[in-house]
């Protein structure tokens, strides 16, 4: 859909032409198999955009259930709320919608392709029936006009007995299709080449539109909207009311049901092709937790492209697996994100730090409450209609089983909450044919926890328990046993999306202590890991999925590996830390401003803010000025994120521009700010310590268990923050030109140019040097690389 991060795709058989033509596609695909590389790609088999340009989609508003896509995309028609029954809600309005429809904002239009509805950029087709209400509109006026005999006329009355006629079963789909395509085929002819019939369809979407005539003319656009598949509304709809499963909270990406097989082949017969011609030679499975049924999804997957390499973006806890089933080399290195970086944590000086963390903000809540509360929110805040819809399913199903005659819908609403928001995982993986043993130790552990929390429920979590156990009773037919399953692949549906945003995009912007900890599949209450976990994680790796990846940086990471590098380097200095904190927050203390007493920002953003400016201030003082307007706007998004004082939904912008002020001042580059001068000293010392880490992880990384995987840019310091900020573009030919420079030094004085690396170490070529030397290593080595044993050295 033309967007930066191209997860919005709206048709999966077709190339992005935004990046180019067929033919530049096999040109490239041609140099890459000249240089003996292979192409890894990227598909995003969860969900595609909701929008005018998805074709599949448009179908399916367009015919309803005669669309061949009717069950293609993740919709509950039979929703228990009327107004989204057999209606898809189009959650896209900038206000509700009758204030949306009195403003003339959405409007009835007409192109080659048929009557639509219009807002702004977005364009949904009528339901084909609709045509008749709209073209019999008035239609004495033009029988009047062209007369009874006119053929145009006739072709016109034509169109109409047609569009009342189409065909209605399956078995006459295709019938159905071509009469629509010469419907609409006619009806586009008509209106360009009869002025007649042009100016009867112009002022008939003119009425429609109340166009001509007072407000109450809206009542026709109103009543023609209503009948239609799709209900349009205010996007904040969707968080209280939904009845269709989205990408985390994003309305605009609506999911489809992988599970149907024809849905899989109408998907991937396009990216199997080009496996089967060896284009792509392997696959990175974009959100995999988000899949009614991973593990079938994986299976059948691999039947159809053979032992092409797969990789799946699955964030694993602590010690958590891989599911054994999944037919997959590993991961996409969120893991090895997360060991790698933890060995670069002083893990003897966490309790320090928690001391010197919860003493600086003031916080009395543990991290295990913080993260309860932060899930909590975001149910609150943006999953409810998520939560409704399973809690009447649940609910439909219980009805009909004595243990659960009694149960109501909010208890059992409050009890699928409590467990979810408790949950220690992003989610288990039991299916129709598989029940997940290894997650039955997470659901005991959060029903545990539910229940210690809220006595009062504790029959509703007996009975939520027995459910997501797959505890059948034998009294159960085997279509009520379906049912269970069905539930609980509905529950795990969730519990993936409510960690995303409740771990992910708030608790990593709340909890501070260490922020380099704070990343993607982190635990930031783990301070840290030991070389001897460290080296079990490796040993296991090379065993078991020695052709994973290993990733430092990534599109999703919260910062670049390189400002982690940085910031573990505090986790030495406890004491020096907190008494460098303190003086700053002394010194900068008049820069505040207070608001009804709380002081802006507060504690635990200042804190934030102290680590980040540590972490990713560029190392030339000529990028000062860019590098304060990027870190202005990773700031209003760390502070929304966080969902403290402000929040997407409902920004404090009261709060927000006092942050930046506060973050003018402090980093005002006049002789009279103190601060700066002493930060400036501290942080170019961490800087420097910082650059040694950096290389280390560097090195680890390409000489693990496993393959390296090097983020776009990360080749040199990447001192990039969240994205969109790690999505700016890369000057790829310096470091080209760079790296055949050094080469050819390297060639002449290897002595003189390691001397020069190393004194100018800041610009980076230094790590550029590594990674070359080193891949190079792997490529002469690769027998040892690929299939040697891991020998952990003793540190």
């Amino acid at each position: 859909e033309g967007s930066p991060h191209g997860y919005d795709v709206v048709d999966m058989n077709l190339l992005n032409p935004d990046l180019g033509s067929e033919g530049d596609f096999e040109e490239l695909a041609g140099e890459v198999k000249k240089y003996g590389m292979g192409w890894v790609q990227d598909i995003v088999p969860n969900h595609m955009a909701f929008d005018g340009e998805n074709t599949m989609l448009m179908d399916v508003l367009e015919n309803g259930p005669h669309s061949e896509y009717f069950d293609f995309f993740d919709i509950e028609w039979s929703h228990f709320y009327e107004s989204l029954s057999e209606r898809l809600l189009a959650p896209f309005l900038g206000r509700h919608y009758s204030e949306s429809l009195d403003a003339r904002e959405i409007a009835l239009r007409y192109g080659d392709n048929g009557f639509y509805i219009n807002y702004y950029s977005l364009n949904l087709p009528l339901k084909i029936e609709s045509y008749v209400r709209v073209m019999t509109h008035r239609l004495q006026v033009l029988r009047q006009k062209l007369g009874d005999d006119h053929p145009d006329l006739i072709k016109f009355l034509g169109v109409l007995y047609s569009l009342k006629n189409l065909p209605e079963s399956r078995e006459e789909r295709l019938g159905r299709y071509s009469q629509i395509q010469f419907i609409k085929r006619i009806l586009w002819e008509l209106y360009n080449n009869n002025d007649d019939i042009k100016e009867f369809i112009n002022e008939n979407i003119g009425i429609f539109n109340g166009d001509q005539g007072s407000e109450a003319d809206l009542t026709l656009l109103d009543s023609l909207l209503s009948e239609q598949l799709f209900r349009l509304s205010f996007w904040k709809v969707a968080t209280e009311e939904l009845n269709y499963r989205r990408f985390f909270n994003i309305n605009g990406l609506i999911s489809l049901r992988m599970e149907d097989e024809r849905v899989f082949n109408g998907t991937h017969s396009f990216i199997s092709n080009l496996v089967r011609n060896k284009k792509v030679t392997g696959l990175r499975i974009d959100h995999i937790d988000g899949l009614y049924d991973p593990t079938g999804y994986l299976r059948r997957l691999r039947d159809k492209t053979g032992e092409i390499y797969i990789v799946v973006e699955k964030i694993l806890a602590f010690n958590e697996e891989l599911p054994s089933l999944w037919a997959v080399q590993g991961t996409t290195g969120y893991d090895f994100l997360n060991y790698v970086n933890g060995i670069f944590c002083d893990e003897k000086n966490g309790r320090e730090f928690n001391k010197l963390y919860y003493s600086f903000t003031g916080f009395k809540t543990s991290y295990e409450a913080m993260l309860y509360e932060k899930k909590k929110l975001v149910i609150e805040k943006d999953m409810t209609g998520d939560i409704d819809n399973l809690a009447h399913l649940l609910k439909r199903i219980s009805g009909r089983n004595r243990y659960g005659n009694d149960m109501t819908l909010y208890g059992l609403k409050k009890a699928i909450i409590e467990v979810l928001a408790y949950f220690p995982v992003y989610r288990t993986y039991t299916s129709c044919n598989v029940f997940d043993e290894t997650g039955r130790l997470y659901i005991t552990d959060a029903i545990k926890k539910a229940r210690e929390a809220n006595p009062a429920l504790l029959y509703e979590f007996s009975f939520l328990e027995l459910f997501l156990l797959l505890e059948f009773g034998d009294y159960l037919s085997e279509e009520e046993k379906k049912e269970w399953t069905h539930f609980v692949m509905r529950f795990q549906q969730l519990t993936g999306p409510l960690m995303a945003k409740g771990f992910e995009d708030t608790m990593l912007y709340v909890y501070n202590r260490l922020i380099s900890l704070n990343d993607v599949g982190g635990s930031p209450d783990k301070f840290g890991i030991s070389a001897a976990e460290f080296h079990d994680f490796n040993i296991k790796r090379a065993h078991t999925q020695p052709h994973s990846m290993n990733a430092t940086s990534t599109h999703d990471t919260k910062r670049g590996e390189d400002v982690r590098a940085r910031i573990n380097v505090l986790s030495e200095i406890p004491e020096f830390w907190e008494s460098s904190l303190r003086k700053w927050s002394k010194l900068n203390r008049r820069k505040k401003k207070a608001v009804k007493g709380t002081a802006i920002p507060d504690k635990n953003d200042e804190y934030f803010l102290y680590q980040t400016l540590i972490g990713a201030m560029p190392f030339k003082s000529e990028e000062f000025g860019n590098f304060r307007a990027r870190l202005k706007e990773y700031i209003i998004k760390a502070v929304r994120e966080a969902k403290v004082h402000t929040a997407w939904l409902k920004p404090d912008t009261d709060y927000e521009e006092i942050f930046l002020a506060f973050i003018e001042k402090i980093l005002d580059t006049s002789d009279k700010n103190q601060f700066l001068r002493e930060f400036i000293t501290f942080q170019k010392m961490i800087s420097y310590y910082g650059i040694f880490n950096s290389l280390s992880q560097c090195l680890i990384r390409i000489t693990s268990p496993g393959f390296p995987d090097f983020y776009q840019g990360s080749e040199f310091w990447d001192l990039s923050l969240v994205d969109p900020d790690n999505r700016r573009p890369v000057d790829f030919p310096l470091r080209v030109w760079l790296l055949n420079e050094m080469k050819s030094r390297e060639a002449d004085d290897i002595s003189g140019l390691i001397r020069d690396l190393l004194s100018t170490m800041e610009d980076g070529r230094i790590k550029l040097f590594l990674i070359y030397k080193t891949l190079a290593e792997r490529q002469i080595h690769r027998n040892l690389f690929e299939k040697g044993d891991y020998v952990p050295i003793e540190t």
